[in-house]
């Protein structure tokens, strides 16, 4: 028995209104499906008859787990904000806590993976119905539509803003009341299976069929008609149900009085004189006690008075001001003593306090800190001395012990900075000797110039051709870098048309073999292939099976040679969505993919925090923070070992990783941004090998984007190549003498780029031409 409804039909006839409810079980909807359905019908007398029962729907035009969850989301929300709600009327909560569905899914719209529509609006649609008594409230939002049948014919409950879902920075919801009677029957239901068998089925079914039974009907008609994804229906059909009640005229009985107006006797013989003789000793007994008493109590007043009594005295009554003043002199006097004392007790406390040994035990305790920290350092480092070279375990105790000791004398307060610094840079430049860090130069070998469109570089990879292509944007372009000849050429832009195709914004950049590879915000991959050395090329655009199923959640991409020969690469694609790095394998002639994906890990598993890629046969992933192998799709236990240095530095959380080409040989570079730091590694065994920071602008690597690393030649230093917002910039890995930075000069702006008019610097800098050609 569903919500009911009572109306009346006649002094006795009683009608009530049932709703049968028709949903599809949850063990037969399609698996890709996203919507959530709840039914809530109170057993509560109180809550029924003020909230009704709810009947909701929320949908979503898109797939995927996450998809999946915002749905359930919205539909707790929905539920748990209308029934808590008593502030206002049906209507009002209906629209409040639609309301607050939509904040909470914007404010959770990246985690979980909401498209943004240039309307602002997203993918998640609701249908609710409440039944009061007689009342009934709908409203829907985004692609959820509503149905009411009556006498056979539908009339559509129509949303203003159908095609604008949740979430959406302009919620407008309409909520339609009316009233609902026997035989009318409501159904939510997802525009999908409306446009897939039309609203003349939908009709029929609920027409001719149980609720329950029509659902299952036009579920079953939906997946025969090969329907996919969104599958949410709910129906209820209001039936009568009567309830009868007879009433009879109530007579009054009362028993035969044969014995009325005689007088009351018991017919028992000699009943009535033995009561009446009980009752007479009754009346002297209770005659008897009161006399006795009442002696009693006059013999007790006697003697009473024969007691000797106390003389009145003369009482004298003091006036109430009296009294006021002898109270206020008695407050005054307290409070004057009180202070006399508490004036004798401070005195006597200050009078015998020594502060002499207080103030000598900081001063000895700071005195001793700096006595002792400068003896471990001496003990380190000395003429002829160093630990760090000759025996770094006793070195990193020593320094410790002196890091512990200036801490203790900055905390004792009596040693002034000026003279614990000076220890700590001597302490520090031993530690960083012990862990390995090299200050390195950096030069900037390409600045965009200041008068083109706001530069927003996000990407940097090394070519097919050697030269360094980054991926701006602010531009939405992809550039080619000549640095030899400071000139910056256009591979391509969003919105270009390429053989009668027209590029979306670039969101990635990958190299496989003699092709750069661009995939842009419609996962539409594009193949740029080098035609001469002055930046000339081809663009195709490369087919591959499946990419339209990949969604807005792309993380990263990457390629791996396995032909050197042919030139052709695996591709690389890291899915959320399908909690899977995805491997796609090329044609014998390298002009796609056409090939379904194969899973590369060996068992699936969330890849959302995986923001980069390195492929050199396994595959490394800068993953919250860690770098991380996979050898044949599993994680064999490969660790990167830490610097250790956690005395002057936090722990680190790579962002970015890169290295050798060659298999299993060769170092592996991970940028930290939190220390300003790049950390070398053994590629093979992770452990740690160096790190690196800038000698002059240590916080130029702030501002970071990416990078790569060209290996020395014949044992030669290797190269970091890296971007900043506007710039591409390089660092010799080998130790340079460390210098205080420059204050500034004429001709360059704060960010390191060339000002206009200035001279170029002496690192190449040169003002930078772009060439629009692609």
């Amino acid at each position: 028995v569903r919500a009911t409804a009572r109306s009346t039909r006649g002094p006795h006839l009683a009608v009530r209104l049932q709703m049968k409810l028709g949903v599809v079980a949850e063990h037969d909807r399609l698996a890709d499906s996203p919507d959530s359905i709840i039914v809530v019908e109170p057993s509560v007398g109180s809550v029924a008859r003020s909230k009704g029962h709810l009947y909701l729907l929320v949908t979503a035009s898109a797939t995927g787990h996450r998809v999946q969850e915002a749905t359930r989301l919205a539909a707790e929300t929905i539920r748990n904000e209308y029934y808590y709600d008593e502030s206002a009327g049906i209507r009002v909560c209906i629209e409040k806590a639609i309301a607050q569905a939509n904040k909470r899914l914007g404010h959770q719209r990246d985690r979980l993976g909401l498209a943004h529509a240039e309307d602002g609006s997203g993918p998640i649609g609701v249908g609710v119905a409440v039944v009061r008594a007689n009342e009934l409230y709908v409203a829907t939002v985004g692609p959820a539509e509503a149905y009411l049948i009556r006498q056979a014919r539908l009339s559509t409950l129509p949303d203003p803003h159908r095609d604008r879902g949740l979430p959406t920075s302009d919620l407008e919801p309409d909520v339609w009341r009316g009233e609902i009677q026997v035989g009318d029957s409501l159904v939510l239901v997802s525009p999908n299976i409306v446009a897939r068998l039309g609203v003349d089925e939908l009709k029929d079914a609920l027409v001719t069929l149980h609720p329950q039974s029509a659902m299952e009907h036009l579920h079953h008609r939906f997946v025969a008609a090969d329907g996919a994804g969104s599958d949410g229906a709910i129906a209820f059909e209001a039936t009568e149900v009567s309830a009868t009640s007879k009433h009879r005229q109530l007579v009054p009985v009362k028993p035969p009085e044969p014995l009325a107006g005689a007088p009351d006797r018991s017919p028992i013989p000699l009943a009535d004189p033995v009561v009446d003789g009980v009752a007479a000793v009754q009346a002297g007994a209770r005659a008897a006690r009161v006399t006795a008493g009442s002696a009693f109590g006059r013999l007790v007043l006697r003697l009473q008075d024969i007691l000797p009594r106390r003389r009145v005295v003369d009482r004298r009554v003091t006036s109430l001001s009296s009294r006021r003043e002898t109270q206020r002199r008695a407050a005054v006097a307290m409070m004057a003593f009180i202070v006399v004392v508490s004036m004798l007790g401070v005195s006597v406390w200050l009078l015998g306090q020594t502060a002499g040994p207080t103030v000598r035990s900081s001063i000895t305790r700071g005195e001793e800190a700096i006595l002792a920290a400068r003896a471990a350092l001496d003990e380190v480092s000395g003429p002829g001395i160093d630990l760090v070279e000759d025996d770094p375990d006793k070195a990193r105790d020593l320094l410790t012990t002196a890091w512990n000791e200036l801490d203790a004398a900055e905390d004792a307060g009596t040693v002034p900075s000026r003279t614990i610094q000076p220890l700590r840079d001597r302490a520090t430049v031993q530690l960083d000797r012990l862990y390995r860090v090299v200050p390195v130069g950096d030069s900037t070998l390409f600045a965009f110039m200041a008068q083109e469109p706001a530069i927003d570089l996000q990407q940097l990879v090394r070519g097919p051709d050697g030269y360094p292509y980054v991926l701006d944007r602010g531009t939405k372009a992809v550039y080619r870098i000549d640095v030899r000849r400071k000139r910056a050429t256009l591979v391509i832009r969003g919105g270009q048309k390429v053989r009668g195709a027209t590029a979306a914004e670039p969101r990635f950049l990958s190299v496989g073999g003699p092709d750069l590879l661009i995939l842009d915000a419609r996962n539409v991959l594009w193949r740029w292939r080098p035609a001469d050395d002055r930046g000339r090329g081809t663009t195709t655009r490369i087919p591959v099976n499946g990419q339209a199923s990949w969604g807005d959640d792309i993380r990263a991409i990457g390629t791996f040679l396995k032909d050197p020969d042919q030139g052709l690469y695996n591709f690389y694609v890291v899915d959320p969505s399908e909690q899977q790095i995805l491997r796609y394998s090329p044609s014998a002639d390298g002009g796609g993919f056409p090939g379904r994906a194969s899973p590369y890990l060996a068992t699936a598993r969330p890849v959302d925090g995986m923001d980069w890629l390195f492929i050199d046969g396994d595959v490394f992933v800068a993953e919250d923070g860690a770098i991380e192998r996979f050898a044949a799709g599993k994680d064999d236990g490969w660790q990167a070992a830490p610097p250790g240095d956690e005395i002057l530095r936090v722990s680190p959380s790579y962002e970015l990783v890169t290295g050798d080409a060659e298999h299993g040989k060769g170092r592996l570079y991970g940028y930290d941004p939190e220390n300003e730091r790049v950390v070398a590694l053994d590629k093979a065994s992770g452990d740690f090998a160096e790190q690196y920071r800038l000698a002059v602008r240590p916080q130029a690597w702030d501002d970071l984007r990416g990078m790569y690393v060209f290996p020395g030649i014949d044992d030669g230093p290797a190269s970091l190549f890296w971007i900043s917002r506007d710039g591409l910039h390089q660092s010799i890995l080998e130790a340079v003498e460390e210098e205080p930075a420059p204050s500034g000069s004429p001709g360059t702006s704060p960010s390191g780029s060339i000002a206009p008019g200035a001279s170029p610097p002496a690192s190449g800098g040169a003002s930078p031409r772009t060439s629009p050609r692609p």
